[in-house]
């Protein structure tokens, strides 16, 4: 058996090749499963992590790195750099699914690639869609989906913004907050959810249609 596949539930951290720095290290817990997509492997090698999984084409990877990553991460999966379907963070993704985990927490998955940060936004649609809470976290927000109900707790984020991530959202309304909503609607382009701040210790946002993605940030 592969060491990855006898670590069911627990936290799953991805970490990819985009934005990293310090603030990816304090994402990490004592006992999460670790997965290192491509040069966010070599991230975790450098700063003394053994990877769960270390997964991708590694063409990000300088080829004396490559050494040093298969040696340290406890599985190891190289693919063709083109003849591939996905990205190596969705497959890092896909491999977090199959664990059934409690969450998967995304690290360096947003970037300079525009594209790349866009498509990684899409995985979060696939970790609700098997009901697994996921959030992204670069050095600034915290982003995840939701479709129903979603609680806020106080923390360093100063700001909470809601985009509509499917054509319509319906009924949504929000308690705790500085602007509050009551069946409120969100339609793409509006711009009506951005920047609200939480004036309670606990906040609810709640939904009845669509799917909204949730975005809470903070100032440099």
């Amino acid at each position: 058996m592969n060491a990855i596949s006898s670590k069911t539930g627990g936290i799953v951290v991805i970490v990819s090749g985009g934005s990293l720095g310090d603030w990816a290290l304090r994402e990490i817990g004592r006992g999460d499963i670790l997965i290192g997509a491509d040069r966010g492997a070599a991230f975790l090698v450098q700063h003394g992590y053994s990877p769960d999984l270390a997964i991708g084409d590694f063409d990000s990877v300088r080829p004396e790195e490559i050494g040093r990553i298969r040696e340290s991460s406890k599985r190891w999966v190289e693919c063709d750099p083109v003849m591939k379907d996905y990205t190596d963070t969705e497959m890092a993704f896909n491999e977090a699914l199959a664990l059934h985990p409690q969450e998967i927490v995304l690290v360096g998955v947003m970037g300079s690639r525009l594209d790349h940060s866009m498509a990684n936004l899409q995985l979060l649609a696939k970790g609700l869609e098997a009901r697994v809470p996921c959030k992204i976290v670069d050095a600034y927000n915290e982003i995840t989906l939701i479709d129903d109900e979603w609680i806020v707790h106080r923390n360093e984020y100063a700001y909470l913004s809601l985009i509509p991530f499917t054509e319509e959202v319906r009924g949504i309304t929000l308690e705790g907050f500085l602007y509050p909503l009551c069946d409120a609607q969100l339609k793409t382009g509006q711009s009506l959810g951005i920047s609200n701040v939480l004036t309670a210790d606990t906040g609810r946002i709640t939904l009845t249609e669509g799917k909204l993605l949730v975005i809470r940030s903070k100032e440099d």
